[in-house]
């Protein structure tokens, strides 16, 4: 490998998901000469597409919706609609079904969403309006690691009501059950239990972000934001080598610093020979939480829903009340498979017409179950959509089943089948991976963690590659292009 490098580099990049390439992108902007090595034969991680059910039907293989790769603070910064980036919006982010009334909707604009909401309509815009003052300003500070913020009164109203949990709050700012079915399916991206503490967080961000902007899909599938990013990594003189497993860092071409866009373990695992015992054993304790079971559909027309504002949405959260969405949350933390899932469902093709052939649609959704769960979630995910939308199952021309073992085979980040780089509890969010001052940094000077696996953790959107890429920037200089070393 190292045979095949005509400039000496700065820099190198295990990995290619929206971390590692922003990582990249990073180090190349401020003058690096930077590689990525990718194990797979494309780069993305979970930023992939693929014709999983039948031709002409692209389905996004993970992640799916994307409101903060648009918010994203870093991407933000970048020309990627020069290199192929559109994003198609929905006419809202979220639409939470219940039964026998109209479905909760997330809209951007606040007073539509507060009437929506009934009752307690004044409750949520009081709870937001503040926060959207400087909304961006506040993402900067929210997707960083723990330090003191630029905004702290913001952060502070953002962040003390962030460290309840998610049923206390709902129950404490909200009267009926439409507003609290609404927040918890925000809250149950955080793959926590909704009784624990900073769920409400979640929720809060989730929530917000839908405010400042529709949640969106890439127009032609999620590949191609990693396809824009890799583009543009490579215009700024960056080089890219798929299908380039690195399994000890004696593979590894000589450069001034090595990043990795991997889990934990598997950084532990190449380094192992140039890292301390020590903070080997801490790594390995690292907690990865809760899998996901996933499907994926070729339909023959638009979900029938009850409620045909759903199909307005992105994203429909689909799991009924608040105590249901609470309860199947809870289960997957504790090692059962929920009767009732709470489903985080896209349906990408209402807004992407390029997803599938005319007439017809895409649909993809998936529940969190126990880390490596081996159980078929097929029939209890689809008789969850069909309660909300009866006749579901006559408009399916194919279907496609993602287990936990096969997550993990995509991408061997995705431990137990869990997609978000790690549990996001009180004693893991500040510390991921370790407790260090500076969390992207190794007891090896030349070797840094970028992946979702560091703060501020899952999501496309950059933000650990970014804040580690700007760590290995301050210290790259003292060093000279060599092998790793203890």
């Amino acid at each position: 490998m190292r045979g095949n490098l005509t400039d000496m580099l700065d820099a190198v990049v295990v990995g290619s998901g929206p971390n590692g390439l922003a990582a990249a992108i990073e180090l190349a902007r401020q003058g690096a000469q930077v590689k990525i090595l990718e194990a797979s034969p494309t780069i993305g991680g979970g930023m992939r597409s693929s014709e999983l059910t039948l031709p002409g039907f692209v389905h996004d293989v993970c992640s799916a919706v994307h409101p903060l790769g648009i918010l994203s603070p870093f991407f933000k910064k970048l020309p990627l609609e020069d290199f192929g980036l559109a994003w198609a919006k929905p006419a809202a982010s979220v639409a939470h079904p219940l039964d026998d009334e109209p479905a909760a909707m997330l809209y951007q604009s606040l007073e539509k969403t507060g009437d929506n909401l009934e009752t307690d309509g004044e409750s949520w815009k009081n709870i937001f309006a503040p926060l959207l003052n400087k909304p961006e300003e506040l993402f900067e500070d929210i997707l960083g690691p723990l330090s003191i913020p630029d905004h702290p009164f913001l952060m502070a109203r953002f962040g003390l009501p962030g460290l309840r949990p998610a049923v206390g709050f709902s129950k404490s700012k909200f009267s009926g059950r439409r507003a609290r079915a609404l927040f918890s399916g925000c809250a149950g991206h955080s793959i926590l239990p909704l009784e624990k503490p900073l769920t409400t967080a979640v929720g809060l961000l989730f929530a917000l972000s839908g405010h400042m902007e529709d949640w969106p899909v890439a127009v032609g599938g999620s590949s191609k934001i990693a396809e824009a990013l890799g583009a543009y990594f490579e215009f700024l003189g960056g080089t890219i080598q798929c299908s380039a497993k690195i399994s000890h860092v004696g593979e590894l071409p000589d450069a001034r610093v090595v990043l990795f866009d991997t889990d934990p373990l598997q950084m532990a695992s190449i380094a192992e020979s140039v890292l301390p015992s020590g903070y080997l054993k801490r790594v390995r304790n690292y907690r990865f939480g809760p899998g996901v079971f996933k499907l994926d559909w070729a339909l023959d027309g638009p979900i029938p829903w009850k409620d045909p504002n759903c199909l307005e949405a992105s994203t429909v959260h689909v799991g009924g009340t608040m105590e249901e969405v609470a309860a199947s949350e809870r289960d997957a933390w504790n090692g059962k498979h929920s009767e009732n899932p709470f489903l985080i469902l896209c349906q990408q093709s209402q807004f992407d017409l390029t997803r599938a052939p005319d007439g017809k649609h895409t649909g993809y959704a998936y529940c969190h179950v126990p880390a490596g769960s081996t159980q078929d979630m097929t029939e209890s995910i689809e008789r969850q959509v069909e309660r909300f939308a009866p006749g579901f199952r006559d408009c399916i021309l194919g279907r496609h089943t993602t287990s936990t073992s096969d997550l993990f085979s995509y991408n061997p980040n995705y431990v137990g089948g869990a997609i978000a780089g790690g549990v996001s509890d009180v004693t893991q969010i500040f510390t991921r991976p370790v407790a260090r001052l500076n969390p992207y940094t190794t007891p090896n000077s030349r070797i840094f963690i970028c992946s979702a696996s560091s703060p501020p953790g899952g999501g496309v959107h950059g933000m650990c590659g970014y804040h580690a890429a700007v760590t290995a920037l301050k210290r790259m200089h003292r060093f000279e292009p060599g092998p790793l070393a203890k």
